[in-house]
């Protein structure tokens, strides 16, 4: 049975869906000088060589694009999902010795999440789980927010998160909450081993029952001026801490 497609949106978006052998492509719409443009900056690569490429004015992808309000840059994709392994078969065929994953609650925007996406692929973690029910897999914003980086890191969505984090609490993982009531400071941690680090939504932080299935509270030190920050920032600083901590 054919698999339902979607669009992806963006030059950077769409050139790594090119770039990936696993994603299978329908068709790709482009400008004829949006194609010109990529070729030469990716003379060696042959990008559209194998895909059947459909071209545009900007006005028909704008149309194509409807109201997301996404910029196309004047290259839009149609595609099918990528196959997808389940959080327990991952698990069970991993051996590495360290293993960051990024649990994600109740963050349903495109934009955040797809930003939250493109940092953990930037900084090596091993993957994000994620509720089924509340992640929008076909938006074009969090494609276009990802920045490629759907391509390069491993998404489990699942049906619980609290049945997730205690079966990785069984294989030997730490949950680690990144929330309002934290008093540990998240950069004086030990991180090399096996984590999970928690999330929740900005407007609710993490659901009580869900805290309970965690080890640590932490919080990330800054000034006093500012409440909070951005979701999508908070988890960029810590990946990119965690990762240059562990090397």
């Amino acid at each position: 049975m054919k698999k339902t497609t979607f669009l992806i949106v963006g030059k950077h978006a769409v050139l790594e869906t090119l770039k990936n052998p696993s994603r299978k492509i329908e068709r790709v719409f482009v400008t004829e000088d949006a194609q010109k443009k990529i070729n030469r900056e990716n003379q060696n690569l042959n990008l559209f060589k194998k895909v059947n490429v459909f071209y545009k004015s900007r006005k028909e992808l704008d149309n194509l694009c409807g109201r997301d309000e996404t910029a196309h840059q004047g290259l839009v994709a149609e595609v099918e999902q990528l196959e997808e392994i389940t959080l327990k078969e991952f698990i069970i065929d991993n051996k590495k010795k360290n293993l960051n994953l990024i649990a994600l609650e109740e963050v349903t925007d495109p934009r955040n999440i797809g930003s939250i996406i493109r940092s953990a692929a930037a900084f090596n973690m091993d993957g994000i789980i994620v509720k089924e029910r509340s992640f929008p897999s076909k938006s074009k914003l969090l494609y276009k927010s990802a920045s490629g980086g759907t391509e390069h890191i491993k998404i489990f969505k699942v049906s619980n998160l609290n049945t997730s984090l205690k079966y990785l609490k069984s294989k030997e993982f730490w949950v680690s909450a990144f929330d309002i009531s934290g008093t540990k400071d998240f950069t004086k941690n030990n991180w090399k081993g096996k984590n999970v680090l928690l999330f929740g939504s900005e407007g609710y932080g993490i659901k009580a029952k869900t805290l309970e299935n965690s080890d640590f509270k932490f919080k990330v030190n800054m000034s006093n001026n500012i409440e909070s920050l951005n979701i999508s920032n908070t988890v960029s600083i810590v990946c990119h801490h965690i990762s240059q901590s562990i090397k």
